[in-house]
């Protein structure tokens, strides 16, 4: 049985924030443009489901995965 990696929380200081800024914000990658193709090409996770819209809303404990990594939104 392997473990999961372990969730970090990463405080947006409010109430919401989209997911193309939150990659970017969470440093899950550098570039707007690496952000896009990431979501674009279904590398992107929103509490385990792939999701292509950097547009997306997130909401306060909605958690986003890239690769190995999850992180979770807080207010």
């Amino acid at each position: 049985m392997t473990d999961s990696p372990p969730i970090d929380d990463v405080p947006i200081g409010g109430d919401g924030i989209r997911l193309g800024q939150f990659v970017k914000y969470a440093g899950l990658l550098d570039s707007g443009g690496d952000v896009k193709e990431a979501i674009i090409d279904g590398y992107v996770t929103v509490n385990g489901e792939v999701d292509r819209r950097r547009g997306r809303q997130l909401q306060i404990d909605d958690v986003v995965g890239f690769g190995e990594r999850r992180v979770r939104v807080r207010p």
